[in-house]
């Protein structure tokens, strides 16, 4: 494994696996969100300006074999030329002949897109002569893509094996794997998790790892009505997964036991409909009417939240506390939000991750002001769980 701030790219190719899997307006094919764009920038101007040629290659959504239009990277390469700031070719067919010898005659300095390497169904089994094809395409291989390292592919596992002595991780995945190791090693205290998001089921690996970690852990979101009722709460029409109640139970028991702060809301916004709309009123959550549920936290919470949060050094937020999508509903993670944000300020280390936080922190134009917001979503989570992701390992393997 190389490092690649000390590895000379002077006058080689470099292979960049990225995660380009950007949205697109579904009628002008545009790309409405670049963040994972701009996140591999970094990596490609490093390879550049040492005097390299880059060769991208990525996926885009999960396109049929009939290969359709809205799925290729072709309709994203204005845009990546233009975050760059450097003419951006394309390649065309990621195995075809025009590829190759657009890769094999690029220039210092020059950086070419290859089509979706999911236009192939080897792609996503891992075939390995399929990733023999990739590689050809560069000197060194770097790994950029920490979203899709969870993934056994072609383009993000099994490439690296054709680079024995010439491979590496880009800065973003070094920067997602400082980021979480930091969260999980951490020797200042105290560390709290904010972990929302509607199921307990979803989280329960993630929930049983942090107890080992954190001082404090903050239950928020839809899972947070699962753990009122298994402390005998009524929670109305509050979703609840009763086939965890149990696991709630044990959970609280083992942060107990563990010395954890476990905070569960204490009160909370209803409402009687689903609805941006609907009546709402805010109670005890633990005494919830009977055709109203529960959307967001309420003030005592949000109160409670907050400073815990800001007397915390280590801080990491996966979930939201309510359905923020609705502006009724938004306040809880709003103020979790702000929270982080001023404990950021007073030298906290702050790691937002997981699809409905970052979502979150973009929304309220807060993403610039903590100090880290992972791109990796199922990989981050994977990795917080403490398991191995393939993508990280092939790098790392002699």
């Amino acid at each position: 494994m190389q490092n690649i701030h000390t590895y000379d790219f002077s006058n080689k190719r470099a292979l960049i696996r990225v995660d380009f899997n950007v949205p697109l307006n579904k009628e002008t094919l545009a790309v409405t969100d670049d963040t994972r764009i701009r996140a591999a920038i970094p990596t490609i101007k490093k390879v550049i300006e040492n005097g390299g040629s880059v060769v991208l290659i990525s996926h885009l959504g999960r396109p049929s074999m009939d290969r359709e239009l809205r799925f290729s990277l072709s309709n994203i390469v204005d845009h990546v030329s233009k975050v760059l700031g450097t003419n951006v070719k394309f390649g065309g067919d990621c195995i075809g002949k025009e590829g190759f010898e657009m890769s094999e005659n690029l220039k210092p300095g020059e950086v070419m897109l290859l089509e979706n390497v999911r236009y192939y169904k080897q792609e996503t089994t891992g075939t390995e002569e399929f990733a023999k094809q990739l590689s050809q395409h560069g000197d060194v291989f770097v790994n950029d893509a920490f979203g899709t390292a969870h993934r056994a592919h072609a383009s993000t596992t099994v490439v690296a094996k054709f680079f024995p002595n010439d491979k590496m991780f880009g800065l973003l995945i070094e920067g997602e794997i400082v980021s979480v190791d930091k969260v999980l090693n951490s020797k200042e205290k105290p560390v709290t998790a904010i972990v929302g998001g509607a199921k307990v089921s979803s989280k329960i690996t993630i929930i049983e790892r942090l107890l080992d970690t954190v001082d404090n852990l903050i239950v928020g979101g839809g899972m947070a009505y699962t753990f009122a009722k298994s402390q005998g709460g009524k929670v109305g029409n509050s979703l609840v997964e009763d086939d965890y109640l149990d696991v709630a139970k044990k959970i609280i028991t083992e942060a107990k036991l563990k010395g954890v702060n476990l905070y569960i809301p204490v009160d909370t916004i209803i409402a009687d409909d689903f609805s941006n709309d609907a009546n709402i009123s805010e109670v005890d959550i633990n005494k919830i009417p009977d055709g109203w549920m529960g959307l967001d936290v309420g003030k005592q919470t949000m109160l409670d939240c907050t400073e815990i949060i800001k007397n915390s050094k280590i801080i990491l937020w996966n979930g939201p506390m309510g359905v923020f999508e609705m502006s009724n509903f938004q306040a809880g993670t709003k103020s979790v939000a702000d929270a982080i944000v001023e404990a950021t300020g007073n030298n906290a280390f702050s790691l937002i991750g997981g699809g409905d936080s970052v979502a979150a922190i973009n929304k309220f134009n807060l993403s610039d002001k903590v100090s880290y917001v992972s791109t990796g979503g199922g990989a981050m989570l994977e990795y917080l769980e403490g398991k191995e992701l393939p993508g990280i390992k092939a790098i790392k393997e002699a």
